[in-house]
């Protein structure tokens, strides 16, 4: 599934409901971590997420402000054939709607939060997680919540769980966990393989490199983000028998780098590293020309108006099948190819 791709032609809303609605993906994820028999769902928009906690729950309560949404909702459920949500329309922190919730087994919450910010807080989510908390705190003693995946853990004024959900490689979205949901203080998620690392996990010591070696790996950015590197690396240590070390790119970039292969699961590639020579184009296309390569992909910090230029430099008549990977540090390109 493309990491764009939202859901399949029976969800139907408008432009900015289908924007904002979480991709099937994700939604599965999460409806299958939180399967009970009773979960309300607070801010349910058009329903993307609902949908899913219905294929796994008894019954769904779910709430939205937005009259519009919630018809979206209602008719994106009876579309999936479902007939187990109760739709409550309005502010869920009222009396009104916060009565026609009983007694539950979780409740879920996806508030709104500002189009941008220069920097995310927890305070702009609306409605607030402490007034969530309060609000339904005779209901149910387990609370989910969505949260900016931009922030790091410490940003996190809470004592839950920090769960970051990597798609496709790409950083997707930040659950908070709280009560008998909980499992540990930060996890790290890779989809679609669902492929899981925990701060309970074993920990290993990772010493900073400034030579690569002849295998790499680039960890998922959920796993950087919650601070998972001790585990992630005790993790490949184990499955690999490989000793790394951490080689950091820059300063959106780090690789794990080893002697020996490397193939953990929950890496966003792992790599054999063909070769590292100085960063120009005529050379690196030169070397590239010995390959099996027709495409490079630059990862670097490249300024955009420069990157199609740099690229079809190197790849200037390359007549190969293979893609490598491209990364830039202290005026050397690495280039490495992906082997699992």
């Amino acid at each position: 599934m493309s990491r764009k791709k939202k859901f399949d032609n029976r969800i139907k809303a408008d432009n900015d409901g289908l924007r904002f609605a979480t991709p099937e993906v994700v939604a599965s994820y999460r409806a299958k971590r939180l399967k009970c028999r009773t979960i309300a769902d607070i801010s349910c928009g058009i329903g993307g997420q609902t949908i899913f906690f219905a294929k796994e729950c008894e019954k769904v309560y779910a709430i939205e402000i937005d009259p519009q949404k919630i018809e979206y909702a209602e008719k994106n459920c009876k579309r999936y054939g479902l007939d187990n949500v109760k739709f409550i329309c309005g502010d869920a922190l009222s009396e009104e709607v916060i009565e026609q919730v009983p007694k539950i087994d979780i409740l879920f919450s996806d508030p709104a939060r500002p189009p941008s910010e220069d920097k995310r807080h927890v305070s702009s989510l609306e409605p607030g997680i402490p007034n969530v908390l309060s609000a339904y705190a005779e209901k149910t003693n387990n609370f989910a919540f969505e949260a900016p995946p931009q922030m790091t853990p410490a940003r996190i004024p809470f004592d839950c769980e920090k769960e970051y959900l990597s798609l496709n490689g790409q950083l997707n979205r930040l659950n908070l966990y709280f009560g008998d949901i909980r499992s540990c203080d930060r996890s790290a998620v890779s989809l679609p393989s669902e492929k899981r690392i925990d701060s309970n996990d074993p920990k290993a010591e990772v010493v900073k490199t400034e030579d690569i070696g002849p295998f790499a790996c680039e960890p998922e950015p959920s796993v950087v983000k919650a601070e998972l590197l001790p585990e992630f690396a005790a993790a490949i240590m184990t499955d690999s028998s490989s000793q790394v070390s951490l080689f950091n790119i820059d300063q959106k970039r780090i690789l794990l780098t080893s002697e020996s292969p490397i193939n953990n699961t929950i890496a966003k590639n792992n790599y054999e590293v063909l070769k590292v020579v100085e960063l120009d184009t005529a050379l690196i296309n030169k070397e590239l020309r010995k390959e099996d390569v027709d495409t490079v992909i630059l990862r670097a910090g490249i300024d955009p108006a420069r990157y199609w230029k740099m690229r079809n430099e190197i790849e200037e008549g390359l007549t190969g099948s293979g893609t490598v990977h491209l990364f830039a540090k202290d005026g050397k390109a690495i280039i490495c190819k992906i082997m699992y």
